[in-house]
């Protein structure tokens, strides 16, 4: 058993240089590797966190500035529908106005027009009527003596 006690001393004394030399190259590649890996690693996903927080903000700005186009939009719509509604308003007054003048001339007109032929009516009931005397002998001369002539 003390040989195997032996043996086993004399293993891990052997061991012993590789042990150092492992601890050794441990610690250089933590110092040289590791490292500068590590904080690369970190700087980038700052850089990456970062970029996509910039990216959401300016899709915020984006969809808030396209909200408030939007919303101009619609107002200018709505103001176009209103400006259009009062230009139709007011055609229709217009036209209305313009059709109920034409109304009252056309009217007017008519009214001068029976007017005129009433006088011309009576006028020519009065000549009619001065005339009827002469007409009724110029009818009693012209038919009388036809039929008191072919009578006898």
């Amino acid at each position: 058993m003390e040989e195997i006690i032996q043996q086993i001393g004399a293993l891990l004394l052997g061991a012993i240089p590789t042990m150092l030399l492992f601890i050794v190259l441990v610690a250089a590649y933590q110092l040289l590797v590791q490292g500068p890996l590590s904080r690369t690693l970190k700087e980038r996903r700052a850089r990456t966190a970062g970029a996509v927080e910039d990216a959401q903000q300016a899709i915020a700005v984006a969809e808030a500035k396209a909200a408030e186009y939007a919303a101009k939009l619609r107002e200018a719509r709505t103001e176009v529908y209103k400006l259009r509604e009062q230009r139709v308003k007011q055609w229709n007054a217009d036209r209305d106005s313009a059709l109920d003048a034409a109304r009252k001339a056309a009217h007017h007109q008519v009214t001068q027009a029976i007017a005129e032929i009433e006088a011309e009516a009576a006028a020519a009931r009065q000549s009619v009527q001065a005339s009827a005397p002469e007409l009724a002998a110029l009818v009693m001369r012209v038919l009388l003596p036809q039929t008191a002539g072919g009578s006898r």
